[in-house]
């Protein structure tokens, strides 16, 4: 399957990092982040992604352009004037996208088995499919997850049942977008919540840790690793 990197972010929280840069291109390790995030898709068997852009969006594509330096092809979806937010950049890009992918977030570097994660979703047969990691307590649990469904997915109304947390890989289909009204913003988080109100959210749990750069902590935290492995 190939995936959409959502990467039409602010960054707001990286201050001047991000001003003149999208997150995309903060260098992590000598390297711009995407660089980093291609070759571990490349390593989990990853070749083809679209990338959806919006703010400085250009810069990534002059910067990486169709791919061929990272062994992945490489294409791109654009918001336009208004950003989409997630679920909107998504849903435009839909006709690069096919009858189903990958979705990752442009600030995540995640080292899940992914072919693991896609065998779990044409297996269960529901349009989504959310990775989860139990928390135990380490972040904010948003998620109750039981026997392969996503139960309750919530960022804003968290309870003591919610013993997992959103990884932030997932598979899709374009069914999965059939509730959004409009071609204006939408955000990701609305999608699944209703795709999990109406059981149509299949999970599945992964052990590996996450690792981001949307914060100065995380970026600090992914960089330690990243020069540990090289």
């Amino acid at each position: 399957m190939p995936v959409a990197i959502l990467a039409g972010g602010l960054g707001t929280r990286l201050g001047p990092l991000t001003k003149n840069l999208p997150k995309s291109l903060v260098n992590v390790a000598g390297r711009p982040f995407l660089a980093h995030q291609l070759d571990l898709l490349r390593e989990r068997g990853v070749r083809r992604a679209i990338v959806c852009a919006g703010h400085l969006g250009e810069m990534i594509r002059d910067k990486f352009g169709g791919g061929a330096g990272w062994g992945i092809e490489l294409e791109y979806s654009f918001d336009g004037p208004e950003l989409l937010g997630a679920g909107g950049a998504l849903r435009k890009a839909l006709p690069l996208l096919g009858p189903a992918f990958y979705v990752l977030y442009g600030d995540s570097y995640l080292r899940a088995d992914y072919r693991q994660a896609a065998a779990a979703f044409f297996a269960l047969g529901k349009p989504a499919l959310m990775t989860v990691c139990a928390n135990d307590g380490i972040w904010d649990s948003n998620v109750r997850f039981a026997g392969g469904c996503i139960e309750v997915y919530d960022k804003s109304n968290r309870t003591a049942e919610m013993r997992h947390i959103d990884y932030g890989l997932s598979c899709l289909t374009p069914e999965a977008f059939d509730g959004l009204s409009g071609n204006g913003p939408h955000a990701l988080e609305d999608v699944f919540r209703e795709l999990a109100a109406s059981k149509k959210l299949a999970g599945f749990e992964v052990s590996e840790r996450f690792y981001e750069i949307g914060s100065p902590r995380g970026l600090e935290e992914l960089e330690a690793l990243l020069k540990g492995k090289s």
